[in-house]
């Protein structure tokens, strides 16, 4: 059963033309990696005025707090090892929802098109007729490196980045990638839900050709103030972890950007963090 709650808050926009949340369409929106500064102002606009948001487990109360008074918060989080709503029951879900004539906010982590099913859900709203908006998000493989003072790219280390999923649907490590070719392609891969298979993820990296001494670093708890910073290098990366005791939700980031943590820190970034949205305070 999906978890209902209520929350009272509503953020105000500047004057801006945002677009109206007709009844009877369903929306899918990136909540971001999760400081609730890194709201989009079209998400902020969809929490003003959805009837009922439909929100994952990696999306804060920080940023469920910013949607309308009357607004219902229905939980169906997908958290891998724990029980979980099945995804077709959250597709059908919408579709009944939005049948209901509600305006239906379907509220993600990130962004909904970067491994968040978004695709997998926009696809039965339109079987199903029924009108949808897509609103992109900052996706944690962005948002969450920067703020953890990990660049993307710099000029003089990379001019490409590969993202990647830690495990495939069934909850397995992804069995069709060639890691080989990927490995020799790109100088910096980010892996999402890495935790789970991190020894079988780094086995696969040096069995492709990456050297054990290649800088790596795992980012917890992503753009949040218990954000955890842990740098290493493939070779040691899993014991390290152990050691520190990392937890999901965290990203693996591999490649010669790792090195300019040091020189970056994230002391200076904690200054950027929100806790809170203003209009909730």
């Amino acid at each position: 059963m999906m978890n209902v709650l209520l929350y009272s808050a509503a953020m105000q926009l500047p004057a801006l033309d945002m677009p109206v949340f007709q009844p009877g369409w369903v929306w899918l929106a990136g909540a971001g990696p999760g400081d609730p500064g890194l709201l989009t102002l079209h998400a902020v606009n969809a929490l003003n005025q959805a009837d009922i948001v439909i929100y994952d487990a990696l999306v804060g109360e920080a940023i469920l707090r910013c949607a309308r008074p009357t607004a219902i918060l229905e939980y169906a989080g997908k958290r891998g090892g724990k029980p979980s709503p099945k995804q077709r029951d959250i597709s059908e879900r919408l579709v009944d929802l939005a049948r209901q004539g509600k305006r239906v906010l379907r509220l993600k982590g990130g962004d909904p098109f970067v491994f968040g099913r978004g695709a997998e859900e926009a696809l039965s709203l339109r079987d199903s007729g029924i009108p949808f908006r897509i609103i992109p998000g900052i996706s944690a493989g962005i948002g969450g490196l920067a703020y953890a003072g990990i660049p993307l790219t710099h000029r003089d280390t990379n001019s490409c980045v590969t993202f990647l999923t830690g495990h495939n649907a069934s909850g397995d490590v992804p069995d069709s990638l060639d890691w080989a070719a990927m490995v020799r392609a790109s100088p910096v891969l980010v892996i999402y839900m890495a935790m789970k298979h991190l020894d079988i993820l780094t086995a696969k990296l040096r069995h492709a050709g990456l050297s054990g001494d290649r800088p790596a670093a795992l980012v917890q708890d992503a753009t949040l103030p218990q954000m955890r910073v842990l740098t290493s290098t493939l070779d040691r990366i899993c014991a390290d972890a152990q050691a520190a005791g990392m937890t999901p939700p965290a990203l693996l980031v591999v490649g010669e950007v790792v090195d300019l943590q040091a020189a970056f820190g994230r002391s200076d970034l904690q200054a950027t963090l929100s806790t809170s949205c203003q209009a909730a305070s």
